[in-house]
């Protein structure tokens, strides 16, 4: 639980300094831990959305959504994702 923690703080501590990439790795440790904790899928998906890595964003608000249904911050970075990706479509299409 200690571990958890520290390793969630320092996540959190990356984010504010802007180093998502550094987070997001924090965070998966974190999950290593404990794979029901909402907050760590949630602010990776944070981190995610920061690196342009919408489909990893996503994934990630997904798999909040099955655990607890009604999550806000999950659907709301869930569609930034959905956004994302769509933008990321729309641009590499040849018309």
């Amino acid at each position: 639980v200690e571990k958890f923690k520290r390793l969630k703080n320092e996540g959190n501590d990356f984010v504010k300094m802007g180093e998502y990439e550094e987070a997001a790795n924090k965070y998966s440790e974190c999950m290593k831990l404990n794979t029901e904790e909402c907050t760590v899928y949630t602010n990776r998906a944070l981190c995610y959305l920061k690196l342009y890595k919408y489909e990893e964003a996503k994934q990630d608000c997904d798999h909040v959504l099955q655990i607890e249904d009604s999550n806000i911050k999950a659907f709301y970075r869930r569609a930034l994702a959905y956004k994302g990706l769509q933008v990321r479509k729309n641009k590499w299409q040849v018309f």
